[in-house]
């Protein structure tokens, strides 16, 4: 419940502190002296837009603090637990400067203004006179039709289950849509892993073939040259072996050898050693080398074959087995998606399932809550003096959304027998004010929030009519809060309590006052409201409302 309401130069109330009790509240005052500004001020401590236009000429900025108490309200109470702005009471505070920056309080840490409207939500229904049009929407009529019938956790429900069957339906789609050419590209990956994987190329193997086909294909020639080595070095003959025995014979033999013939008989002996080391590995080569033109052609096919994918593929021979590697890892993936695609579409279907059971369920609920709340709107309508009228709610099927399984429609006829129409083709602006104000009765019936504010929704009303529509409000603020801005003293006399503005003006400035009226003020409030002026007519009518009140 609101408790207390702090305006500090907004427009034209330069400070405000007000009390605000249970009950009902009225708000009147003359035309032009701003009736609405302690309804615009509590909107925007409430997260509606503000700009640097409201704030008072001649000052900086605006600052307004709604209090409420809690006591009532355990859902904000878990909401600003939840958002980590738990505290004993629940603070809203919001400051514009006349630049047009904004910023948001709750409980004195900053908020954002999403987490305003979030809590306002949960603290104050406000209705006015503006909501006459937006009953001409679908989307209001079933926003009623569920508020009505308290469906609010099955439309969360069926809204998140909505969500995640969309999201799985369009992924599957998305994969069947690419099926047109998965086959083909799987064939295609399917047909270049075979054949790389036949092809069995191992790494370094190409260096290896391309120097094993050298040395076949000069095996010839290279017996015959190292067949003529191996006579060169050690033949029976001149031979490089026996011309240095030779020589290391005649140093051997010199009875005095100097340093440098010493050095030289060393040379010679290291280099007897080395050529009978050539020599015995160029008699290894004869022994392991032979002609094999069967093993050459081998190779050679071999070598060939592996260029060719190579050039097939348009890599490097080296590259092959890299290659092989990524379009294995390619078919890998597309075989995956294939997997994926099954187990989407089951799970599609499973939500699918469970969205339509919760969507049904809604259905039944809202099929029942739409029945009793056109009985009861048309139950109001008969003391709005609309007694031929006649509301009925529209359940139109339609395909699964986010909303459920129908679009919802409020539809009149107001003359007996006349065929129920959209409301927008039917009631005069009149006519629709009434209605509108009957659904915000009945629908305030059934609210969860205790404080409920109506900003001048009495318009076009007045009469025996206007008698009814206070007394209507009255009884609602019997169960809980209601702050009512009206026109009307036959609404305003129905009231518990009583707030007048004031317009005050002087040569620099023009200010509204905002006071609360007692007994004697009242009946003078009244009058004026009913009369025009204080006769003594006009204020023995007043007084006698207010005691009938």
């Amino acid at each position: 419940m609101l408790t207390h309401l702090s305006i500090n130069n907004f427009t034209l109330v330069e400070h405000l502190d007000l009390e605000i009790e249970p009950g009902m509240t009225a708000v009147t005052g003359e035309t032009g002296a701003g009736k609405s500004i302690m309804l615009d001020a509590l909107g925007l401590a409430l997260g509606d837009r503000g700009d640097g236009d409201r704030v008072r000429t001649g000052t900086e900025r605006a600052d307004i603090c709604a209090q409420f108490d809690l006591s009532k309200l355990p859902k904000a109470a878990n909401w600003l637990k939840a958002q980590d702005f738990e505290s004993a009471e629940c603070l809203l505070r919001r400051v514009i400067t006349s630049e047009g920056r904004s910023r948001g309080y709750i409980n004195g840490q900053p908020a954002t203004m999403s987490q305003l409207r979030e809590l306002g939500n949960l603290l104050i229904d406000i209705h006015s006179q503006h909501e006459h049009q937006s009953l001409l929407r679908k989307d209001t009529h079933r926003l009623l039709v569920d508020d009505f019938g308290n469906h609010h956790s099955l439309t969360a429900s069926v809204a998140e289950q909505h969500q995640a069957w969309a999201a799985t339906h369009a992924r599957a789609n998305q994969l069947r849509e690419q099926s047109a050419d998965y086959q083909q590209k799987v064939q295609l990956l399917t047909f270049q892993v075979e054949e790389l994987d036949a092809l069995g190329l191992q790494p370094g193997e190409i260096d290896a073939l391309e120097e094993e086909q050298k040395l076949l294909a000069s095996a010839e020639d290279s017996l015959n040259l190292s067949q003529q080595l191996a006579e060169l070095c050690g033949g029976e003959d001149q031979s490089l072996e026996n011309l240095l025995g030779h020589a290391l014979h005649l140093l051997n033999n010199l009875p005095h050898k100097s340093a440098s013939l010493t050095e030289a008989q060393e040379m010679l002996t290291g280099a007897e050693i080395q050529v009978r080391e050539a020599s015995s590995a160029i008699n290894n080569h004869l022994n392991s080398t032979e002609i094999n033109p069967e093993r050459l052609r081998e190779v050679d096919d071999r070598l060939s074959t592996i260029y060719q994918t190579a050039r097939k593929h348009r890599v490097n021979p080296e590259e092959l087995p890299d290659l092989y590697q990524r379009l294995s890892d390619q078919l890998a993936d597309l075989t995956g998606d294939d997997n994926q695609l099954e187990a989407l579409e089951a799970k599609e279907g499973q939500l699918k399932t469970t969205l339509l059971t919760s969507a049904k369920k809604l259905s039944a609920k809202r099929k029942t809550a739409a029945a009793k709340l056109a009985k009861a709107v048309n139950q109001q309508l008969k003391q709005l003096a609309m007694a031929n009228a006649c509301v009925e709610i529209a359940l139109q099927a339609e395909e699964v959304t986010s909303h459920g399984l129908e679009s919802v429609e409020f539809l009149i006829s107001t003359n007996p027998g006349a065929s129920p129409k959209p409301l927008a083709k039917v009631a005069s602006g009149g006519e629709l004010s009434r209605v509108s104000l009957a659904i915000v009765v009945v629908t305030a019936q059934t609210s969860k929030v205790p404080t409920m504010v109506f900003d001048e929704v009495d318009v076009g009303i007045g009469g025996a009519t206007a008698d009814v529509v206070g007394s209507l409000l009255r009884t609602l603020g019997d169960a809980g809060q209601v702050i009512c801005v009206t026109h009307l003293g036959q609404v305003a006399a129905k009231a518990h309590h009583h707030l007048q503005v004031v317009k005050a003006q002087n040569k620099k400035t023009t200010t509204s006052q905002l006071k609360a009226l007692h007994e004697e003020e009242k009946v003078a409030e009244i009058a004026r409201m009913i009369g025009g002026s204080e006769s003594a007519q006009s204020l023995a009518h007043a007084k006698e409302m207010l005691e009938k009140a």
